[in-house]
């Protein structure tokens, strides 16, 4: 019977016949379609795995594969970005990518900001105003993603009253130095504002020596002399100088600074509280302060300055909504960053961004740039440089502890 088989089913087939059996009469064979039945019913026996279909055998890796990746996703913690993105690049390289892709978002949407918002304060140059329309559609934002479900893109969860008042202090700071870069951003060129901002580390070493006891090491402080002269060089030569956007720009150095100080002390409190949340809650504190101020400084006016601003854009009330929305988004951006790389590394991120922002809006309004001003903010983007780099290197010497921090009022 298994010479009959060989014979009419394949040459494999009679070879491993002739190696195993003896040969038989023809009289013995099977009909064909009885051949045929035995072949596949005996093939199917032997060699189950490979009479299923290509396609079953593929789907099933790929099942496999799956079900790998999934379980390496949930041992190494991956937040819902990154588990998207493993199924597509594979969990390593997961992580990695969602840290470019937040530094990149982070770019795009603070590019699109400072360009729209400057375009704002070409026709409606009320600093307070739009500074607390930034933090309302921020707030709306948030309130919508918690009440859809969202709970992740906003607030997260609930808070008490103390870690509220831990909260304020560091949003207060934000909320004014907020204020202060729009009431820059409003009256010189955008390039002058964020070369007098790379200023920014200066203030925090200074703060940090003062409220937290922190001694910086001399080549950290070194590095801060060519921020100070490029600063100087830049503000000197610039053509739209003038000393409101310097003192507010310098003031809202200030203030950042205060925050950062504060945030040290305060935030390490929080318990299961993401930086999303934390903004969220940032967002909110800074509405309280910022439209109250608003209503005060430029109330009367905002009426009569509207319907001038809606006659020659009639878009206005559209620009003001979109710039609140990138001005939130990349806030968050920036906070999701930080918390996924070192201070060094976010630092060394701001010095790039200050650059992208200064080019950008060059071209875009086509600001005339003189050659010290060009060569000062380039010294200036340098010395940042540099003082990230340093800040990496030499540690600061442990804290005073006889500095007590600020009291959250």
């Amino acid at each position: 019977m298994a010479t009959g088989i060989s014979m009419h089913a394949s040459p494999l087939a009679g070879a491993a016949q002739r190696r195993i059996a003896p040969a038989v009469s023809c009289s013995s064979r099977p009909s064909l379609p009885q051949a045929g039945i035995r072949l596949r019913s005996g093939w199917s026996t032997l060699t189950p795995a490979l009479s299923r279909p290509a396609s079953s055998i593929r789907a099933s890796s790929l099942r496999q594969k799956a079900a790998v990746r999934a379980a390496a996703a949930e041992s190494l913690d991956l937040d819902p970005v990154e588990n998207a993105l493993s199924k597509v690049v594979g969990v390593k390289a997961a992580p990695q990518l969602t840290t470019l892709l937040f530094v990149l978002m982070w770019y795009g949407l603070n590019v699109g900001f400072n360009l729209l918002n400057k375009s704002i304060f070409n026709y409606f140059p009320f600093p307070y105003t739009v500074s607390a329309i930034h933090v309302v559609v921020g707030l709306l934002y948030c309130s919508v993603a918690y009440l859809v479900g969202a709970k992740k893109a906003s607030f997260g969860r609930p808070i008490n009253k103390e870690e509220f008042s831990t909260i304020f202090g560091p949003a207060a700071m934000h909320a004014v130095g907020h204020v202060a870069a729009n009431l820059s951003f409003a009256a010189v060129a955008i390039s002058l504002t964020h070369t007098v901002k790379t200023l920014e580390p200066a203030f925090n070493v200074a703060l940090s020596r003062i409220f937290l006891g922190t001694n910086t090491p001399l080549p950290v402080v070194t590095t801060l002399i060519p921020i100070m002269a490029g600063v100087a060089l830049a503000s000197a030569s610039d053509l739209t100088f003038n000393w409101t956007g310097f003192i507010s720009a310098m003031v809202s150095n200030l203030t950042f600074g205060f925050r950062a100080v504060w945030s040290k002390k305060a935030m390490g409190t929080l318990k299961n509280l993401d930086s999303t949340g934390i903004y969220a809650y940032t967002t909110l504190i800074s509405c309280i302060i910022c439209v109250p101020a608003a209503l005060i400084m430029e109330g009367p006016y905002l009426k009569a300055a509207a319907d001038k601003a809606l006659e020659s854009h009639p878009n206005f009330y559209m620009q003001l909504a979109l710039v609140g929305l990138l001005y939130h988004l990349y806030n968050q951006f920036a906070f999701n960053t930080l918390s996924r790389v070192s201070p060094v590394s976010h630092g060394v991120c701001n010095v790039v961004k200050r650059v992208v922002i200064i080019g950008t809006s060059v071209l875009f309004f086509g600001t005339s740039l003189s050659n010290k001003t060009k060569i000062g903010t380039s010294i200036a983007l340098l010395g940042t440089y540099l003082y990230t780099e340093a800040t990496k290197k030499f540690k600061p010497a442990p804290a005073s502890p006889a500095s007590p921090p600020p009291k959250v009022a």
